[in-house]
């Protein structure tokens, strides 16, 4: 039996760690006025950072279509794969699970299951790494979810956003908010749980970031973690010296989070994601 797992560009698993885990990422759409990019193909995520400020009107993003995961499915069938594990990030922030669900039906040639990760960016990521390393050791389906399963409520994602512009720019909040956050340099920090998205609104920058270390040290200790930034890595490299003792062995990716969710936080984030022991 091979299963063979498949998410999309959200995840943000480095491009070496997707090519060793032989996972498949399907990339999002970025919609800039009329034209439609494929996520992370034909702009860097430099590039695409440094010009985000001045996109007129603001970029968008869209779901991959049913299409492209049938064509992607069916590919891995004919490469040998017996069953398929779609993972994808969470269906209260975009459609992507339910585009993959009406593919999975549509399948003819492998046993498709879809999974909400319930998670975005390097919360999805280190699922999809731990469905890989299952995979690889010939786990079952069954099994990986509920290796998934078990994780899920273990995985935490926050992100401190430099500003709340690109949320009101993007549709996520209403203009008054994001204008009062503004004016009273209100640092919005952002936790993604268990399908759950919440928000606290933090006066300074210092104060948030202190409160972030608060809530690693809480979940802490730890089992796998990612510090994650939007064209920032020296403010992600700043929080990891200061949560150094609470980061666990092994290596602690800085990653770049990927323009679909960029369009959403703008520049100058910095975040984290992790999994606690227990």
């Amino acid at each position: 039996m091979s299963v063979k797992i498949v998410t999309d560009s959200t995840c943000d698993l480095p491009a070496d760690l997707v090519a060793q885990l032989g996972v498949t990422v399907l990339p999002l759409y970025i919609n800039f006025g009329s034209q439609s990019r494929l996520d992370g193909v034909g702009v860097s995520r430099q590039e695409f950072y440094e010009r985000l400020p001045r996109y007129n009107p603001p970029p968008t993003t869209a779901a991959p279509g049913v299409d492209m995961f049938l064509a992607t499915y069916e590919r891995l069938a004919r490469e040998g794969a017996t069953e398929i594990l779609s993972i994808h990030i969470s269906v209260s922030l975009s459609a992507v699970v339910n585009v993959a669900r009406v593919a999975a039906k549509e399948t003819q040639a492998v046993p498709v299951t879809v999974f909400d990760s319930r998670q975005l960016s390097m919360g999805t990521g280190l699922l999809v790494q731990a469905a890989a390393q299952a995979a690889d050791e010939h786990g079952t389906t069954k099994e990986i979810i509920a290796l998934l399963e078990d994780q899920v409520p273990r995985t935490h994602t926050f992100a401190l956003l430099d500003t709340l512009e690109y949320l009101r720019r993007s549709g996520r909040m209403n203009g008054a908010l994001a204008a009062m956050g503004n004016l009273l340099q209100v640092k919005p920090l952002l936790r993604m749980y268990d399908g759950k998205a919440t928000a606290e609104r933090i006066r300074t920058r210092e104060r948030a970031v202190e409160r972030m270390i608060e809530i690693i040290a809480e979940i802490a200790p730890l089992e796998r973690a990612a510090l994650l930034h939007s064209h920032a890595p020296g403010r992600a490299e700043a929080l990891r010296q200061r949560i150094q003792q609470l980061l666990p062995q092994g290596d602690v990716p800085s990653v770049e989070v990927t323009p679909a969710i960029g369009v959403h936080v703008g520049p100058g984030a910095v975040g984290f994601a992790c999994v606690a022991i227990r």
